[in-house]
């Protein structure tokens, strides 16, 4: 029995592939290019795309568990139902869906409508699946790692309300071990949902105080401003995209991404160790500064 993985060169992909093979799982990796493709002995590499049915219906033939993620594009959401209606004609049941926290709530924002919409596919199909709902990933802030450390200023746009803040290494374990799960049941799992977040609720101003803390000396928080926020992604990102980030930065303020109750025991618990902190990744850049 086969796993695929897709999105599987990208920094949650590449990790919950490595994890798998770990594990004794037969994997098989979708790519858009398979000579840029890196993986350890045993993956198999289907060469295609999303919006290549032919391709698609070749690498999931023979495939018994999915793992799906989607990159944040226009067209993410054709993608996707695409994905799914060409697993269930390829006979796969067990999926394990990579949406994101607080879909249901942030409908505003382009790449969180767009997976709940996904979310609602996957249960009007009939999949048996896990979708696993990740808060805002700790690595996203590498984006700014410069701005942090050469000008003294935390930029993203986190608010008062709090972030409860993933890192991508926890993320992509327990996707692995979500779908060697759904993999290994002798029958169909129901489907769940799984919020991933981390093991504190960070503001704008903790994570100043943590940088401040690391690098021993004032980190100021400078990142209410999404007007700005969005003028300085257009420099490197498309402008459909940097406006999309500016909404979500918009619901960062008046909403947070708040974990509900129980959800860091129920991951301490698949992990079967603690969830890394914030303050571990910061460490980690001001060793290396």
């Amino acid at each position: 029995m086969t796993i695929l993985v897709t999105g599987a060169t990208g920094n949650v992909g590449r990790q919950v592939v490595e994890h798998l093979v770990k594990r004794g799982a037969d994997v098989r990796a979708l790519v858009r290019d398979s000579s840029k493709a890196s993986f350890p002995a045993g993956v198999s590499v289907a060469q295609g795309d999303f919006l290549d049915v032919d391709s698609l219906r070749k690498a999931m033939s023979g495939v018994s568990t999915l793992f799906l993620l989607n990159a944040v594009v226009p067209d993410e959401f054709t993608q996707a139902l695409v994905a799914l209606n060409v697993a269930r004609s390829a006979g796969i049941e067990r999926i394990v869906y990579l949406s994101v926290i607080h879909a249901d709530v942030y409908v505003n924002v382009p790449h969180f409508a767009g997976k709940f919409g996904v979310e609602r596919m996957i249960e009007q199909m009939g999949f048996q699946a896990t979708i696993l709902r990740p808060a805002y990933f700790i690595q996203n802030d590498l984006m700014i790692e410069d701005v942090i450390t050469g000008y003294g200023t935390y930029t993203m746009p986190i608010g008062a309300k709090g972030l409860a803040m993933v890192d991508v290494r926890d993320i992509a374990e327990i996707a692995a071990l979500e779908l060697l799960r759904r993999e290994r049941s002798a029958e169909p799992l129901a489907l769940e949902r799984i919020n991933l977040v981390g093991p504190q609720t960070l503001t704008g101003t903790d994570i100043a105080a943590i940088w401040s803390d690391v690098l021993a000396r004032p980190i100021s928080y400078g990142g209410d401003n999404t007007e700005g926020f969005e003028q300085n992604l257009k420099q490197f990102l498309p402008a459909w995209m940097a406006y999309d980030m500016r909404l979500m930065g918009e619901r960062f303020l008046t909403d947070g991404m708040l974990p509900e109750a129980g959800d860091v025991e129920r991951l301490t618990t698949l992990l079967g160790r603690p969830l890394r902190p914030y303050r571990d990744f910061a460490s980690q850049i001001a060793g290396s500064a």
